[in-house]
């Protein structure tokens, strides 16, 4: 496969079921041919450009858009292990609220976020207000996104010329992003240095049972019209569908490194170094390696951050250890660890429980160059913006507020999630903000240090800055040449 990027630790792609009649995805409700291939999968590239554009002559680009443009999608079927299909670029384009209306689609989603756009709950989301956001993703003048991924850039730069030369004057590009897999034995970590994309939930009739760890979750959690999606009155058209959210997340990582390293753990034991180590990854919940720390609570073991059998096969509880209480005990790992903010798995108790059952799955990349030797040196990010460096975040779910804006606000941005345990958690040290909070209020975190899980450390800087992004509707591919284009 030229197109895949494959990590060691990454999970296995499935591979195409022989008859499709009989398939666990036609159970599910998933027609796979129609589902856009990020969706699911993630186009599991190393070059991806997100390119933004408004739409200008809605007659020309939708009768474009079902003849020329749908033949260019590539859907889940070409991505997955044995497909003989593979594009050498990957194709998928989804649409905003005014990008619907723009079509003279007048059909309601029934997704309230996605109606109002992104920038209209940039204070929800724990943004500092939108000064740090790019101006094409204030107010709503962005229609679509066309996502673009392949092997090498020149291949995303041709494919782009060609959809450019089909749409013509139709549409107008308002923004670009280009995204990256970091070199060497970096591939696949973001650029905080933590191996990315290992916690994904696995899917019901798509890729469960594939690999050790939690329950599969319901296919309608992320598939509009899929079996498990709650959200009624939804337009037949949209099934196969799901909502993308686009965060543009800037990250500081010398900042990041040097409050890593100012402090570093006191446990007996360990050298200096793995002090500084360990501190870093219980603020992340995995080491570098992808290792999660619950199940390597001191030292990095790089081969189980590979071992995809094992490296999401975790709960946090440990019945194994006698009196251990999920609820309270915190020196494995702390609660407010990024990622048991973003996925508390049996801290809620069971995954598909009410209170637990907030679902993504992200299809991001790394943006950016890697540090340079000068920002190394003096513990400050460049604000040249051509250095400019951080994580072009993509997460899929059949309803926003169901995923990513309660993942966000009521777990991430939270300093009193977990609600029932003893202690304060603060939010998430990584991405979580205190909605509302005035520039540069410090954050507050418990659970740290595992000598004194109540010791609370104080973070002065933010080490993720939004810099905005836009709430869409990735389509099924069959729209395309049907509602969309008539």
């Amino acid at each position: 496969h030229s197109l895949l990027l494959d990590p060691p630790g990454f999970p296995d792609l499935p591979s195409a079921p022989t008859d499709q009649e009989a398939s666990p995805a036609a159970v599910s409700g998933l027609n796979l041919s129609d589902i856009q291939g990020d969706i699911l999968i993630g186009m599991t590239k190393p070059k991806e450009l997100f390119f933004f554009f408004g739409i200008n002559d809605p007659i020309t680009f939708k009768s474009k858009l079902g003849s020329d443009i749908k033949p260019l999608v590539t859907n889940t079927n070409q991505l997955l292990e044995n497909s003989t299909d593979t594009p050498v670029t990957a194709v998928n384009i989804a649409f905003s609220q005014t990008g619907l209306q723009a079509l003279n689609i007048t059909d309601s989603l029934q997704d309230g976020d996605f109606a109002n756009g992104q920038f209209s709950s940039a204070g929800d989301l724990g943004d500092d207000g939108t000064g740090n956001w790019v101006p094409a993703f204030k107010g709503t003048s962005i229609h679509g996104v066309f996502l673009l991924a392949a092997n090498d850039v020149q291949d995303v730069d041709s494919e782009l010329a060609n959809i450019q030369q089909i749409l013509g004057d139709s549409i107008s590009e308002i923004y670009r992003l280009s995204g990256a897999a970091r070199p060497g034995d970096e591939q696949g970590h973001e650029h905080f240095g933590y191996l990315d994309g290992v916690s994904q939930p696995a899917v019901q009739g798509f890729n469960d049972g594939q690999r050790p760890g939690p329950d599969a979750i319901a296919a309608g959690r992320f598939i509009v019209g899929a079996d498990g999606d709650t959200t009624s009155g939804r337009p037949d058209w949209a099934t196969g569908g799901s909502f993308l959210v686009f965060r543009q997340l800037q990250q500081k990582v010398p900042e990041f490194n040097k409050y890593v390293e100012d402090n570093a753990l006191n446990v007996p034991g360990l050298s200096q170094e793995e002090n500084t180590d360990l501190f870093g990854a219980r603020l992340i919940g995995r080491w570098k390696s992808g290792a999660p720390i619950d199940l390597a609570p001191l030292r990095d073991d790089p081969e189980l951050g590979k071992n995809k059998t094992r490296n999401n096969n975790f709960t946090y509880d440990h019945p194994d250890i006698p009196g251990f209480d999920v609820k309270s005990n915190q020196t494995l790992c702390p609660f407010s660890a990024h990622i048991r903010k973003t996925r508390p798995r049996a801290t809620l108790g069971e995954e598909t429980g009410a209170f637990n059952d907030h679902h993504i799955i992200r299809a991001g990349i790394p943006y950016g160059p890697e540090v340079t030797d000068d920002e190394t040196t003096s513990n400050k990010s460049s604000t040249d913006p051509s250095l400019e460096r951080g994580l072009a975040f993509v997460a899929y779910q059949s309803n926003i507020a169901n995923g990513f804006k309660f993942i966000q606000e009521s777990w991430v941005d939270n300093p009193q999630f977990p609600a029932d345990i003893p202690i304060t958690t603060g939010v998430d040290p990584i991405i979580g903000r205190v909605a509302g909070s005035e520039t540069d209020t410090p954050r507050v975190i418990t659970g740290t240090d595992p000598l004194n899980t109540d010791k609370a450390f104080t973070i002065d800087s933010e080490f993720v800055i939004s810099r905005g992004g836009e709430y869409f509707f990735s389509p099924p591919i069959s729209a395309l040449s049907g509602r969309l284009s008539t």
